[in-house]
């Protein structure tokens, strides 16, 4: 939805999510009952440009006739390089918590504390298993050029794919993207982790 789309103020508080979320953050909102909040999400191709996040948010903020404590954003630091915090705290935006959504779909204490551990992992989120050709393939530059494969991941040892959702479809897809890239597979099963006790915070 484009910035010249914003409505009149309904009440609701808006979510501006990048979206690689939009398929969680509304299972989130079915799910519970949340009816209190309406989403508008930015295209998930932006994080090949993460220096146009902090602009596309505060484009479709600027346009939105809601004050900003009932405007919500739902991104990580993205890549932005702490510009889009930056930008959050100079127009009072409450950002979620967390350097990416890997974090914060694993819950960022429990992340954080794995540190060194998997300091050779690369992860996947059930959205990259399912874009894996249009987010990491292709823009990696391997559907013309597979022989860069091992210098692009040989410090990685195990593709983790961190799943929201219990999909033995995405499960063996996400084993096919390992074997492709040379990499070990492991699963570990996140649910929506801090997506969604960040959400379950947003007062109706």
């Amino acid at each position: 939805m484009s910035p010249q789309a914003a409505k009149a103020d309904d009440g609701t508080t808006l979510l501006i999510a990048c979206g690689a979320l939009a398929r969680e953050i509304r299972a989130l909102i079915a799910l519970n009952g949340w009816d209190h909040l309406t989403l508008r999400c930015l295209p998930a191709e932006l994080h090949l440009r993460p220096d146009l996040i902090p602009g596309a948010v505060a484009a479709l903020a600027e346009a939105d006739p809601r004050p900003a404590d009932r405007i919500k954003v739902l991104y990580a630091d993205c890549g932005t390089g702490g510009a889009l915090e930056a930008l959050c705290a100079e127009k009072g935006l409450e950002l979620i918590p967390g350097p990416h959504c890997y974090s914060f779909f694993d819950g960022n204490d429990a992340f954080a504390a794995r540190g060194e551990a998997e300091m050779r992992a690369f992860y996947l989120t059930d959205f990259l298993v399912r874009q894996f050709d249009a987010f990491v393939w292709k823009p990696m530059g391997l559907d013309r050029a597979p022989e860069l494969r091992d210098d692009l991941f040989g410090g990685y040892e195990t593709l983790v794919h961190l799943a929201q959702t219990e999909d033995p479809e995405l499960d063996a897809r996400a084993r096919e993207a390992a074997a492709r890239l040379g990499l070990r597979h492991a699963r570990r099963f996140t649910g929506y982790g801090d997506l969604e006790r960040f959400m379950a915070g947003i007062p109706a």
